[in-house]
């Protein structure tokens, strides 16, 4: 059992090995330390079997850089704190048009 998270390397290594994976036609497996942005990206691969184009595995590897990097989490942060302003927006506008109402 795995405690704490992969190391770069470890990450690394686990990409090439999926990588490696879904060009010979198989799917992504679980448990890879992987982020979604990279998973997805690998998961274009497979779906693209056997004419994965060189471009979706350009695609994977900045994904994984995005990863090791932090940029893909913190534009999932950025994505979420949008979405919860938006609902709080929305919310705000409900209850004044509802205090307007009453």
């Amino acid at each position: 059992m795995r405690h704490g998270y992969p190391s770069d390397d470890e990450l690394r290594a686990n990409f090439e090995e999926v990588l490696g994976h879904v060009l010979e036609g198989r799917g992504v497996h679980t448990a890879t330390g992987l982020d979604d942005d990279t998973e997805d990206a690998l998961w274009a691969i497979a779906e693209a079997y056997p004419n994965a184009a060189p471009e979706l595995i350009a695609v994977a590897r900045r994904a994984l850089e995005g990863q090791l990097d932090g940029s893909n989490a913190e534009r999932w942060r950025e994505q979420m704190d949008n979405w919860f302003d938006e609902r709080e927006d929305r919310k705000a506008a409900r209850e004044q048009g509802s205090t307007e109402q009453g």
